[in-house]
């Protein structure tokens, strides 16, 4: 019995001795030297997603164990930093569950009753005057990015036809998926003329759209309406009689369609002496019920985004 274990010991020892690296503690698993993996000559591991397949499902953690992330591969309802068009480092808000028929890409709006709306400062604008398209972070309450907006018209429209431009506005997500796109056709910016008042189109996904908002005449107020996408009228937006943010904030309240229910909120906010008087970078604030259909909400960002052009985008 003896001869046998010194036997078995002196057969281990041999094979331990043509791989070192497998002399280990009883209880760990042995090392194998990186040769072992590296396969046949040209191979660099395994091939990344082929072209045609279809994204991995929301949830969906990836290889390796739970819990780890795994180098290149995208984390799924995860805030997401550093997306091109954005600010660094500020995250974007994790996709909540879509509720039921739900446009793709408002799920976000299911969940908050609050928007921000930060005009962001383009250098050459402010030492040029040369008007470049404007482009909009959009946050939640917490400071998280929702969707980030992109003004997409061409140099000569831009600077020629000034705050009464036509445009189309495309608001993307976390993801770079555009989910939103206002049209502005070009309209008279004077009240003397009421047949041909300013309006925007809402589109959720592009080219389905959602509402519209116009401009309602009135002699003396600043006016809108909000409609469905069957231009059937569903609340009204009511300004001052002079819209005006000289050390103050202007606020264009949201109501039902007789005027006496408050529903909402659109706030231009005062964002102190130097931004104000050097450049046409605003912030905005909108305030709904949690809620409200989430396609009357973005009917909302589309109104926001038209009061904006109308009456704070100046000509410098």
């Amino acid at each position: 019995m003896t001869r046998t274990v010194l036997i078995m010991d002196k057969q281990n020892t041999q094979m331990n001795a043509s791989h070192p690296e497998t002399n280990l503690p009883v209880g760990y698993p042995p090392q194998y030297p990186p040769t072992a993996f590296q396969g046949p000559p040209g191979y660099n591991g395994y091939p990344g997603p082929q072209v045609g397949y279809p994204p991995p499902p929301t949830g969906h953690s990836g290889p390796g164990p739970a819990g780890f992330p795994v180098p290149n591969q995208p984390m799924y309802n995860q805030p997401v930093y550093n997306q091109p068009g954005g600010a660094a480092g500020i995250p974007w808000m994790p996709a909540p569950p879509p509720p039921l028929n739900c446009p793709p890409g408002l799920e976000y709006l299911s969940q908050i009753d609050q928007v921000l709306i930060h005009q962001q400062i383009e250098l050459l604008e402010v030492l040029t005057g040369f008007e470049t398209n404007n482009k909009y972070e959009i946050k939640n309450s917490f400071g998280q990015r929702v969707y980030f907006a992109a003004e997409d018209t061409d140099c000569c429209t831009r600077n020629c036809c000034g705050p009464s431009r036509p445009f189309t506005l495309r608001i993307i997500d976390n993801m770079g998926q555009e989910v939103i796109t206002l049209e502005r056709p070009l309209r008279c910016s004077s009240c003397c003329c009421p047949c041909c008042l300013q309006e925007i189109e809402i589109q959720a996904p592009p080219g389905v759209p959602v509402g519209y908002v116009t401009q309602t005449w009135h002699p003396c107020l600043t006016k809108f309406t909000i409609k469905n996408q069957n231009r059937e009228d569903v609340l009204k937006i009511s300004g001052p009689c002079i819209v005006c943010s000289c050390f103050a904030g202007v606020d264009f309240e949201i109501t039902s369609l007789d005027e006496q229910t408050v529903v909402g909120r659109i706030s231009k906010h005062w964002s102190g002496l130097l931004r104000e008087a050097f450049t046409d970078a605003d912030n905005f604030g909108i305030q709904f019920p949690r809620d409200l259909d989430v396609k009357l909400k973005a009917v909302m960002i589309g109104a926001c985004f038209l009061i904006d052009y109308m009456f704070f985008e100046r000509t410098r």
